[in-house]
């Protein structure tokens, strides 16, 4: 369509013009620019249109003889700068203009509306701003023609100076052959030294600018100017970085010494039960110990060659303790007795009889009030499998509680013998238990589920030392031995009374030697003299010598020990029943029980 456009020729691709108008104008050019007439060079004024000659030293194409033209060939770029900062070298003056030559004209006029691609923007599609190359930057990376002259965003950057030539004038050169540019009407005139800032939307996409930078984002491009502000704000952040990584492992060294004192940021509190009232059922061993503790002493003996602690038990309010025989003999005739209560009071005490036979002794305390005497029971009603409890101070140990059942009954059991003449030898018909007994139990009191005392702790065997009253130093191996409360009730009254106690006695003398079944009556007693009493019980019941006794009361005799221990276990005047052996022929005899003073 040709409506709206000139009639005329049009123009083709060969007559289109190409000037130097982008270009920033030297002092020189300005001048002409403003009066509009040619330079001293011979360039034509501008043509009709708006459009300018060749101006000197411009590049134009040849003609040839049909009026076609054919490009000029073309002109090696000079090498870019080393660096940005660094001064091109100066180049030599351009050569003198040439002078007028006749050129072709083309062969029609041209378009006065500048209509693409033939000339100008028309007045409906302006056409997008042309830019400038420029030399390769100092990175090495070369820019594209068409975003040379900007920042890498389509803004135009500032002009670059160039070094002054020869003759004191400056002389500005073009790489690249400037594009075709669209001629103006009216020129503006820029100031010296200054490009015109480009701001139309075309001008800020840059396929070559840096990643991820927006599309429409104008600004400065990244150079060598930025890398030094983006080292400043690295070393910032790394000190930043460093401040709060001390700050953090302050905070925590602080928290960690705290819990670490204080076991934790809260006070750990476990559920627990309250208190309770205390009390326990009475025949409990909590119970039992309970209501027999308060009775309960230890005894610390100290004699001239030796010492010792034991246990003993009040027997009444006068403050008579009963106790064994071995645990006060270190004492001697003058030594010191110290009793401990349960409560921790001390008091001196004294020895008020002792007797070897039995093991027993009983020494009293003077000016103590508020005792608690234990009530004494029956060891008469003891069965096998009673819960009994034992009470002393193992190894100085006070107020040791232990318990066990009755193990057995008239276990005979014979301890002592140090002095090698059988007079420090106890026969004792004992109750075998086995709570545990260690050395510094002996003296105490074994109580049943009533807290009554049935025995009176006084040996245990020991694992290396055999049986004996605290012999060896093992501990207990669940074989304790006491003696029943009722022949420790008849000795304990005697010595209260008299200081001495009696042991019932037959009248004969034993053969000790004797390794048959029974207790043996021996030939001859010492000094020649029968072996069986004169007037004795049993020269009344018609024993002689050479019988061998079996039974008595019933009960098995397998040695003379063990006929001793039976006849101890009762009280002189009782009256036994024996059966026993004679010239093979078995006889029965009943006899009453004598007397002999102890010692």
């Amino acid at each position: 369509m040709d409506d709206g456009k000139p009639s005329g020729p049009r123009t083709k691709w060969w007559s289109r013009p190409s000037t130097d108008r982008d270009r920033p104008a030297g002092p020189e050019e300005d001048g002409a620019a403003a009066t509009g007439v040619a330079d001293a060079s011979g360039t034509a004024p501008a043509g009709p249109g708006g459009t300018t000659g060749p101006t000197a030293g411009e590049r134009l194409p040849h003609t040839t003889p049909d009026g076609d033209y054919t490009p000029a060939p073309p002109v090696a770029a000079p090498p870019p700068a080393a660096d940005r900062g660094t001064p091109a070298p100066a180049e030599p003056a351009p050569p003198a203009a040439e002078p007028h030559v006749h050129r072709t004209q083309p062969l029609h006029a041209p378009d006065e509306y500048s209509t693409p691609p033939y000339g100008g923007p028309g007045p409906w599609a302006p056409a997008p701003p042309v830019q400038r190359p420029v030399a390769t930057p100092a990175h090495g990376t070369p820019v594209p023609p068409p975003y040379a002259g900007t920042d890498g965003h389509g803004t135009a950057a500032p002009p670059v100076a160039a070094a002054p030539a020869q003759g004191g004038q400056e002389h500005h050169t073009d790489p690249w052959p400037p594009p075709h540019t669209v001629p103006q009407q009216h020129p503006v005139p820029q100031p010296p030294g200054q490009t015109p800032q480009q701001t139309s939307q075309w001008m800020r996409y840059d396929p070559w600018g840096a990643p991820r930078q927006p599309l429409s984002h104008p600004g400065p491009g990244q150079g060598v100017d930025d890398v030094r502000p983006r080292k400043a704000r690295r070393g910032t952040v790394l000190v930043g970085a460093a401040l709060l990584a001390l700050l953090a492992g302050g905070i925590g060294g602080g928290v960690g010494a705290y819990v670490e004192r204080n076991g934790g940021l809260t006070t750990v509190e476990l559920p627990q039960s309250g208190r309770d009232a205390g009390g326990r059922a009475p025949d409990s061993v909590a119970g039992i110990a309970a209501s027999a503790l308060p009775g309960v002493v230890t005894l610390h003996v100290n004699g001239s060659a030796e010492s010792g602690t034991g246990t003993g038990f009040v027997l009444d309010d006068r403050g008579h303790i009963l106790t064994n025989n071995h645990v006060v003999a270190p004492a001697g005739s003058n030594g010191d007795i110290t009793v401990t209560f349960s409560g921790g009071e001390s008091a001196a005490a004294e020895i008020v009889g002792k007797d070897s036979g039995y093991d027993l002794a009983v020494v009293k305390v003077t000016g103590v009030s508020g005792l608690t005497p234990l009530p004494l029971g029956n060891s008469d009603n003891v069965r096998v499998g009673d819960p009994v409890v034992a009470i002393g101070a193992p190894f100085d140990l006070s107020n040791t509680v232990t318990s066990g059942i009755i193990s057995a009954k008239e276990r005979p059991i014979t301890a002592g013998g140090e002095k090698g003449d059988g007079t420090d030898v106890s026969y004792v018909d004992a109750l075998q238990t086995d709570a545990p007994i260690n050395p510094g139990n002996s003296g105490g009191p074994l109580v049943d589920a009533e807290a009554r005392v049935i025995g009176i702790n006084s040996a245990i065997r020991a694992a290396d030392s055999g049986s004996g009253l605290d012999g060896g130093q093992s501990g207990s191996i669940g074989l304790g031995f006491a003696i029943p409360i009722n022949q420790g009730k008849r000795v304990a009254e005697e010595l209260i009374s008299t200081g001495k106690a009696t042991h019932p006695v037959i009248g004969v003398t034993l053969d000790m030697e004797f390794t048959g079944d029974g207790a043996k009556v021996g030939g001859k007693a010492a000094g020649g003299a029968s072996a069986v009493t004169e007037g004795g019980p049993a020269d009344k019941a018609g024993i002689r010598s050479g019988d061998i006794i079996t039974e008595v009361e019933g009960q098995r005799v397998h040695s003379g020990e063990e006929l001793i221990v039976k006849i101890r276990a009762h009280r002189p005047g009782d009256r036994l029943g024996l059966v026993l052996t004679r010239g093979g022929k078995e006889l029965s005899m009943t006899l009453t029980l004598g007397s002999a003073s102890g010692t």
